[in-house]
């Protein structure tokens, strides 16, 4: 079943631009994995500095594959000076179960 994953970050004030390499990075990273279906980039209109990345897999395994390599987890390091805390991670399935 497909999934998505709800990938949270808010960026420190006045490095968005410098970031936004580093997004782009990822997504061509994530973009050659098995089960990768799609992904979108989305700022808040509340807090320009927000960024929430949908991110589509055919399986949550797949997803926890991806981010459990060593690629991904080398790129995210490199947020680590553009980010507030931690990223956060929501996962949901698609479609809910027949009544």
């Amino acid at each position: 079943m497909a999934v998505k994953i709800l990938i949270k970050r808010k960026f420190k004030e006045g490095n968005l631009r410098a970031a936004s390499r580093f997004l782009i990075n990822h997504r061509n990273g994530a973009m050659q994995q098995p089960g990768y279906i799609s992904s979108e980039t989305m700022q808040s209109l509340d807090d320009p500095d927000k960024v929430v990345v949908v991110s589509m897999w055919h399986t949550i395994e797949q997803w926890e594959a991806w981010r459990n390599s060593e690629l991904r987890t080398a790129n995210e390091n490199e947020f680590k000076d553009y980010i507030v805390g931690e990223a956060e991670f929501e996962r949901y399935s698609l479609g809910l179960p027949f009544a």
